[in-house]
Formats: structure tokens, C-alpha cells, sequence
């Protein structure tokens, strides 16, 4: 409730509801979200679960991905420039922390003249699941 009040928005059941499920479920899409919430919470449209995510991305309290070919994703990692290993295969996400500290992919070897202020890397590969050929969990793309 305190993230929603410092960032100047209503605390409401709905967003609530999308905060609490990112939290257990990082990477999650927005009908996943929205399936959850309806099950939380009864009837929500799919449409107001887009409205609360862009609101809150707009309020810089949820992350929005976009690997290629999959929908976007939300998380609530914010404001650390971390990275993404996306597996071609299942659609798993993980995290990836800068390797080299805090931010250092904005220096671009030339910026153009752009003032930047953000980077997205996405590493693809082959998850260890399913590398092993192991299904991966039920979770795991939405996730």
C-alpha cells in the first residue's frame, strides 16, 4: 500500500491484487496476471489489468519487457538496469545482473548525441531444463 500512496496512486483491490502477484511471479504476462486477479478477486476485465499495469509502469513501480515473440512481461524489479536470459525453447525468464556493476552499459560506444538513460539487454539461449530435456515448470513462461 505505502509504494501505491508514494507514488500519488489510489490504493485499490486490482492493483493490489497485480502487486502481490508480481511479487510471487516476476516475468508474468498480462493475462496471466489478469487470470489471477479474476481468481482473486471475481470479475476484472482484461482491459483494467492493462490500465493498472501501465499505471504503474508509468509510476515506475513495475518493469515492462519485451522479449521478441513473446508478449510483454512485468516485474517489479525497478531501477537497476538488470538484464534478462530468455530460453528459446520453454520461454523461461531469469534475471541477469550487469556484469561488469551498476549501469555501465550506458556508454554506448557512441551515443549519437542521445542523452541516455537506460539499457535492455536480453541474453537467448537453452534453459538448463530444458537442456536436459526436462519439461520446464508449469510456471515457468509466466514467470
Amino acid at each position: 500500500m505505502t509504494m501505491l500512496r508514494e507514488a500519488r496512486l489510489r490504493v485499490t483491490r486490482p492493483r493490489l491484487s497485480v502487486l502481490d502477484f508480481l511479487e510471487q511471479h516476476p516475468h508474468a504476462d498480462a493475462d496471466t496476471i489478469a487470470r489471477a486477479a479474476r481468481a482473486g478477486l471475481g470479475k476484472v476485465s482484461t482491459q483494467a489489468i492493462y490500465d493498472i499495469l501501465g499505471a504503474l509502469t508509468e509510476a515506475g513501480l513495475v518493469r515492462r519487457i519485451e522479449p521478441a515473440g513473446s508478449p510483454a512481461r512485468y516485474e517489479l524489479r525497478v531501477g537497476d538496469n538488470h538484464h534478462h536470459l530468455v530460453c528459446r525453447s520453454c520461454g523461461a525468464i531469469a534475471d541477469v545482473d550487469c556484469a561488469t556493476g551498476i549501469r555501465p552499459c550506458l556508454h554506448a560506444s557512441d551515443d549519437h548525441g542521445y542523452d541516455i538513460d537506460e539499457a535492455e539487454v536480453i541474453y537467448w539461449g537453452t534453459c538448463p531444463a530444458c537442456r536436459a530435456g526436462r519439461p520446464a515448470p508449469a510456471t515457468a513462461p509466466a514467470d
